[in-house]
């Protein structure tokens, strides 16, 4: 590779990684041209952009936009080595996960990980990586816990209405008819008490004649 060649590749990668703030740094090394093509199907396929290159050109590239933010992967950069540039932060992991699964086998191995400023270092890494939280989940969660008192305090207002929609269906009681009120028997009528025969006045005594 000639000098110009070995600029217009470190230009390239300038390019991509000042486009994403996500890429992984993997070991492709024991991957044969068959599995390879396979993995660069699997990225396309989730618009996932994957490039193999020098480690030392990477290297140049990284330091060439700012050396001190990209120091934590510098140490990463051995073997062969295939970038894996993403807008999702965790879509890359899932590939490598997945393509590992289906091949049985524990590469491509994951030697570093770029996630919107943070390092994450070592293949043991990569199932935390897998479910880490993207940005629309994240907004998604927040949306969630500023509704749900809402929710609550609407599905309170919706069961007291259909409370009082079924106590207005239920069918008023019919009054009971008032008992008849037995006729009042008839008073027996106390016969009035006789007043006792008033004294006879005595016959006045006649007046002898003188």
């Amino acid at each position: 590779m000639t000098k110009q060649e070995k600029n217009e590749v470190i230009e390239v990668l300038k390019g991509k990684f000042s486009q994403y703030s996500n890429f992984y740094i993997t070991d492709t090394e024991s991957l044969t041209v068959a599995q390879v093509s396979d993995l660069r199907r699997h990225c396309f396929n989730k618009q996932v952009e994957m490039k193999v290159a020098k480690n030392t050109l990477i290297r140049k590239a990284l330091e060439g936009i700012d050396a001190e933010k990209y120091t934590g992967v510098y140490d990463s950069l051995h073997k062969v080595t295939a970038l894996l540039f993403s807008d999702n932060p965790k879509e890359p992991a899932l590939i490598l996960a997945g393509f590992r699964k289906a091949s049985k086998g524990e590469k491509p191995e994951l030697k570093a990980a770029f996630i919107n400023g943070d390092v994450f270092v070592g293949d043991n890494q990569l199932v935390a990586l897998t479910k880490i939280k993207t940005k629309n989940e994240l907004i998604g969660e927040i949306i969630g816990l500023l509704n749900s008192p809402i929710q609550r305090v609407l599905g309170a207002l919706q069961n007291k209405d259909a409370a009082k929609a079924a106590v207005a269906e239920v069918p008023a009681p019919v009054a009971e008819a008032a008992p008849a009120v037995e006729a009042a028997a008839p008073v027996a009528e106390t016969p009035a008490a006789e007043a006792p025969a008033a004294p006879e006045a005595p016959a006045a005594e006649a007046t002898p004649e003188a």
